[in-house]
């Protein structure tokens, strides 16, 4: 009786042991390896949007070089700003968006991606919109009617004296999505993160070569509406693959060379702009073009030239 008394609180030790075990292993495993949220499920116009985030401690790169990137877009799936930044030694990382400017007037359901090294997750949250905002299904407002104010007539027969409305004022032009109004004319919204390839390739935002395209930008291209438009259609491009190339990039030093060795040209021939001025629309279309044209021959004609007459002489031989 004694001995079974002794196996029964045994077998009993050991399962609530086995059960706890069990629950710690599971507790760990519910940790998941990139998480991301917002500080409020709903934001209106003006708001700062606040996205904090966690990497798992397991994934964390020994040296901490792996960025997470972040994408904000509209309830459209339009990109409205991306950033990146390298998790501290715990895996905490946040960003803060200003919910304000052209891009943000659509209420709806926004979308916020975050990716880190391999890992990918996203969160939603509620934008309302606030003053002027445009509601996903737009109708038609009808005009104002104009108000016309009378002058309570006097015992003597006066004729009656209708009050001209006061103008209007002109209405902000409607700028593209991307840009926003600014000093009279349209200028491309700034947006967080930067050239990533460029920075990846040479180490740093700091770099001469990064600075050197963020000068031509912001101080050559996006000073006519010529060339805010086509910075706006290029960063939508441009960010729908720049991260993965990024991450390459780190990943392999081997074709971090080969990036910055393919660059190269590039930069040289935007050196061009620094010796002209950039002042109508004529002359940033034609230097545009003729810097295009210019990339396009050293990238694409020249080398083709060269393997015809490889294959040529080889063929002669």
């Amino acid at each position: 009786m004694k001995g079974m008394t002794k196996l029964l609180t045994a077998f009993l030790v050991f399962s609530i042991l086995s059960f706890g075990f069990t629950g710690l292993a599971n507790a760990q495993q519910a940790v998941p390896p990139l998480s991301i949220q917002t500080e409020l499920p709903v934001y209106g116009e003006g708001d700062t949007v606040v996205i904090i985030g966690l990497v798992s401690s397991s994934l964390l790169d020994k040296d901490n070089s792996y960025p997470v990137i972040v994408r904000v877009m509209s309830s459209q799936g339009n990109l409205i700003q991306i950033f990146q930044e390298t998790p501290d030694a715990q895996g905490n990382f946040s960003f803060e968006a200003q919910a304000s400017g052209p891009l943000w007037k659509i209420a709806g359901e926004y979308t916020i991606a975050a990716n880190y090294s391999a890992q990918k997750t996203n969160v939603t949250f509620q934008f309302t919109g606030g003053s002027g905002a445009i509601p996903s299904t737009a109708t038609a407002t009808a005009p104002a009617p104009v108000v016309v104010e009378e002058v309570i007539e006097v015992p003597e027969p006066e004729p009656v004296v209708v009050a001209e409305p006061e103008p209007e004022p002109e209405p902000e032009p409607v700028c593209g999505e991307g840009t926003v109004y600014q000093n009279g004319k349209c200028v491309a919204q700034e947006r967080g993160g930067g050239c990533l390839i460029a920075t990846a390739a040479f180490g740093s935002e700091m770099a001469p070569q990064v600075q050197f395209l963020r000068e031509i930008r912001d101080g050559k291209v996006m000073m006519t509406e010529s060339g805010t438009t086509f910075m706006t259609g290029f960063n939508q491009f441009y960010y729908s693959f720049s991260p993965a190339v990024a991450d390459l990039e780190r990943e392999n030093p081997v074709f971090k060379e080969t990036v910055k060795l393919a660059i190269t040209p590039l930069l040289s021939s935007l050196t061009l702009l620094n010796y002209v001025d950039v002042d109508t629309e004529q002359e940033i279309l034609g230097y545009g073009i003729g810097i295009i044209l210019l990339n396009i021959g050293m990238y694409f004609v020249a080398p083709a030239v060269v393997i015809i007459k490889l294959v040529n002489r080889k063929k002669k031989n």
